[in-house]
């Protein structure tokens, strides 16, 4: 990717390519992104950098760079040289295979399946497994599951939706917000509420969770952005990030990152009430059959 590209929140592409900075893109300022650009186009002079030495070549103080840090939810630089390099134990993380009008489908299809691998090998490392088996088991113990979510995102929500309805619980499914505010005013502690956001900003969803969270509902977020507004309001935060491509709308591939993840919280659930998921298959199995010729 070349840095003469669009920048993304004040990130260039090189930066963006770095999941620990894109995944924080929308909580950086503009002093942060000029941070996270430096460190992106200097990876290699920047590992033997004291702080001081950052923030001379920078021009920024010192104290600006430890708050990009805390931000990153890191307690230092050391920490930061640390995240990155593990991040980069991979060749060319987040590196994409851009579409372009030339490509004919062999081309297309190779570049799209590459994305898509790459994207939740990527996701495989940005995830955090406590995290997903807490969230496995709030699940579990639910008496009912609301599934929020628009555009893209929705249909995310349908199939995870769909999938926990064979574990014989209440689920419930919705992308018109009028609904999810009435839905979330009548939950409790009892219910557990999905939602899928690529941003994790829409502001309709944001208002939905935060009536859900004040009536006591537990908030499982999918998303692409860690530290979206979304992700403040939820109890478990789940992050799958696709690359960028160009002439191809990102959420192609984050969308089926967020799909894997809902699968993985499926699997896990359907685990825990083995007995139960097995006779529900074979009823449901012998249901289908009927509409079979």
């Amino acid at each position: 990717m070349s840095d003469n590209s669009a920048l993304k929140n004040g990130l260039t592409a090189t930066a963006q390519e770095l999941p620990l900075f894109s995944t924080a893109a929308q909580i950086l300022t503009p002093s942060d992104a000029k941070i996270a650009n430096y460190i992106a186009a200097h990876l290699e002079s920047f590992m033997a950098m004291t702080i001081s030495d950052l923030a001379r070549s920078i021009e920024v103080s010192e104290i600006t760079i430890s708050r990009f840090c805390k931000k990153l939810e890191l307690p230092g630089l050391q920490a930061l040289k640390i995240t990155l390099s593990k991040e980069l134990n991979t060749p060319n993380p987040f590196l994409t295979n851009d579409l372009t009008p030339k490509d004919n489908v062999r081309e297309i299809t190779e570049k799209l399946f590459a994305n898509i691998q790459d994207g939740l090998q990527n996701s495989l490392s940005l995830l955090d497994f406590g995290t997903l088996e807490e969230a496995a088991h709030a699940i579990y113990k639910a008496s009912r599951l609301m599934f929020f979510g628009y555009g893209n995102s929705a249909t995310v929500c349908h199939d995870i939706a769909t999938r926990f309805v064979r574990l014989a619980k209440s689920c419930e499914f919705t992308s018109d917000p009028h609904q999810q505010m009435t839905l979330a005013s009548i939950c409790d502690s009892r219910c557990v509420i999905v939602a899928v956001s690529y941003s994790g900003s829409s502001v309709q969803l944001l208002s939905a969770l935060q009536t859900a969270s004040e009536n006591g509902a537990t908030i499982i977020l999918i998303t692409s952005h860690k530290n979206s507004p979304a992700s403040r309001l939820a109890d478990h935060t789940l992050i799958g990030i696709g690359p960028e491509v160009r002439h191809n709308s990102e959420s192609s591939v984050s969308r089926l990152i967020h799909m894997a993840i809902g699968d993985v919280l499926y699997t896990r659930v359907s685990f825990m009430q083995k007995g139960l998921f097995e006779e529900n298959l074979q009823k449901m199995r012998e249901g289908i059959s009927t509409l079979k010729s």
